[in-house]
């Protein structure tokens, strides 16, 4: 398990420091300056030549990249360029925010899902394992977006129950006033992302229960309950976790769109916020932050694959 353990931890520091070249490579080493980008196409030399200064523009690129990096590791993502603040606590406490919305979600995502997937899979052919599978299918197609509005207009403008946009922290509105800005955006977040794991935990149950182990277990007269805790369960589950992992690169995409619709002043703001203002530091770091929480997520999803399949760690893969 440790040797497992090593490899997997070796890999996600190499996937982290070859985004730190690609998001540099991507700023940096494309056509056009980057002192023209942030400036604008009518910036005069003196201006470009003081940014490029204040910035170490005029550095080699492998001087440019060095300075970045050995900053990443000290915790240093530069200067906002646009608020004229450290890059790092402005990422941190954005990061902060959007952490409550996708703890929260992929908690919901989780246990919503996976018991709906285990429903169906217990009661196939009723009407409420048909009436999942309608739903399943309607909520995975429909895009976030369109949810955005929907819930705007009917929880916000028509019945007016619940704020359209905004965060308010518990200190200042209360636990109700808090959790009220953030029902509509964590349910837009999990809708989809629950009917995919409930279907995908379906189909893995369905298998499960049709394995031959399954069918030992019953022979040998244990309860049905005991049969599908302990013996289909854990199998039916082995899919599921990985998806749970690809789900939160979704969600970071999907707190994107959520926090721009919403007002929500979270990472995925911020970074809409930093691309529209050409605020290259704060855009590279945000970037980053993306990528190390994608990463971590995977190696705690095969960590997890491990513990639930032992053969994986004598393999040395995860699936």
């Amino acid at each position: 398990m440790a040797g497992f353990l090593a490899r997997r931890f070796l890999s996600v520091l190499f996937v982290l420091w070859a985004m730190t070249v690609l998001v540099f490579a991507i700023v940096h080493i494309l056509p056009g300056s980057v002192a023209h980008m942030i400036l604008g196409e009518f910036a005069t030399d003196a201006a470009i030549v003081e940014l490029e200064e204040r910035l170490g523009l005029n550095q080699p690129l492998y001087l440019q990249y060095w300075h970045w990096f050995t900053g990443l590791l000290r915790g240093d993502f530069g200067q906002s360029l646009t608020m004229e603040r450290p890059a790092a606590p402005l990422i941190l406490e954005a990061l902060g925010k959007s952490a409550i919305l996708a703890g929260i979600s992929i908690v919901l995502v989780a246990i919503v899902g996976i018991s709906l997937g285990i429903h169906s899979a217990t009661h196939v052919g009723t009407w409420s394992d048909r009436g999942l599978t309608l739903m399943q299918y309607f909520f995975i197609a429909v895009p976030e977006f369109f949810w955005c509005i929907l819930v705007i207009l009917f929880f916000a403008a028509w019945l007016g129950w619940l704020p359209a946009t905004g965060y308010s922290p518990i200190s200042e509105a209360g636990i109700l006033g808090w959790a009220r800005h953030l029902i509509l955006p964590v349910s837009t977040l999990v809708l989809g992302l629950i009917a995919h794991i409930s279907r995908l935990v379906r189909s893995s149950m369905l298998e499960a229960i049709e394995s031959r182990y399954v069918l030992a277990a019953r022979a040998k007269g244990l309860p049905e309950r005991i049969v599908l805790r302990r013996h289909a369960l854990p199998n039916a589950l082995l899919p599921a976790i990985t998806i749970l992992a690809v789900d939160i690169g979704i969600l970071i995409g999907g707190i994107v769109v959520v926090e721009s619709v919403f007002a929500y002043p979270g990472l995925g703001r911020m970074l809409i916020y930093a691309i529209d203002n050409q605020d290259v530091p704060l855009m590279m770091g945000g970037m980053i932050v993306i990528t190390t929480i994608y990463a971590l997520a995977n190696l705690a999803a095969d960590i997890l694959y491990a513990v639930l399949n032992p053969r994986i760690r004598v393999s040395g893969t995860a699936g």
